[in-house]
């Protein structure tokens, strides 16, 4: 890490005001157990010790369900991928939901904190994850003041069917039109590099959390501002279209 007065980068001072902001789920607002379920899954279809989580995030992470259980089994050398990955996908899908219905997930204190902040600010929120399994973990996540952390957010569009995935921006832009924002108003949250490549695709700005030490990665696809804790973003710049540090924090310095 840097030990820099963290700058931020010199297009984040110079964007409009934004008005919404949409999050990913898995790794940002959620520790979840989708990670733990792909990697189990793989009983049967390859050997899981090449499923690490830098394999998880390069790969897997961000992705629609089918499109992530393809790109894993063809990047461990699984020769039908293609044809085992319908299997794979569901055998995930599967464990997943034992995984939710025992409720193996938490939400990240600091993800909470940067929502209600900008909820509170007047920005409308937005869920944009590939998951078809987030409502079902924040509806059961519960704020300080008795709120679910689902009932923040003014649009779920997770696991809604689009034509191309991450780090395609159709699902982002659709948050965007359900939230009735333009996209250059918007700031997405992510922490996979495909999530952030499809933010800035689509026009909007993004903020990389990086919390398995991947911040290369989340620079290298463009993010405009990359943190190892929401808590390190000056959340009250965020609605004025500025994306900085606070100037007690250190973030990672770019490469």
């Amino acid at each position: 890490m840097s030990t820099s007065t963290p700058q931020p980068p010199a297009s984040a001072g110079h964007r409009r005001s934004l008005q919404a902001a949409i999050f990913d789920v898995d790794g940002v607002l959620v520790a979840s157990p989708h990670e733990r379920a792909w990697r189990e899954a793989l009983a049967g279809f390859a050997d899981a010790a090449g499923f690490t989580t830098a394999f998880y995030q390069a790969n897997v992470a961000g992705k629609r369900r089918m499109d992530g259980a393809r790109a894993a089994l063809e990047q461990l050398g699984v020769a039908d991928a293609d044809s085992r990955a319908t299997e794979y996908a569901a055998a995930k899908q599967a464990l997943i939901e034992r995984l939710i219905e025992a409720g193996s997930f938490d939400a990240f204190p600091d993800a909470e904190r940067l929502a209600v902040a900008l909820k509170a600010a007047g920005m409308r929120l937005a869920l944009a994850s590939s998951s078809r399994n987030a409502a079902a973990m924040l509806r059961r996540l519960m704020l300080p003041d008795g709120r679910t952390l689902l009932s923040i957010f003014d649009a779920d569009l997770s696991g809604r069917e689009v034509p191309r995935g991450k780090p395609d921006p159709a699902i982002f832009l659709l948050a965007a039109e359900a939230l009735g924002v333009a996209p250059d108003r918007c700031l997405v949250v992510e922490d996979a590099p495909a999530g952030i490549l499809a933010a800035r695709a689509g026009g909007m700005a993004a903020l990389g959390i990086a919390r398995l030490g991947d911040e290369a990665l989340l620079q290298a696809a463009g993010a405009d501002l990359v943190v190892t804790s929401l808590d390190q973003v000056d959340s009250a710049a965020i609605p004025t279209g500025v994306l900085r540090a606070r100037p007690d924090t250190e973030t990672p310095a770019p490469p």
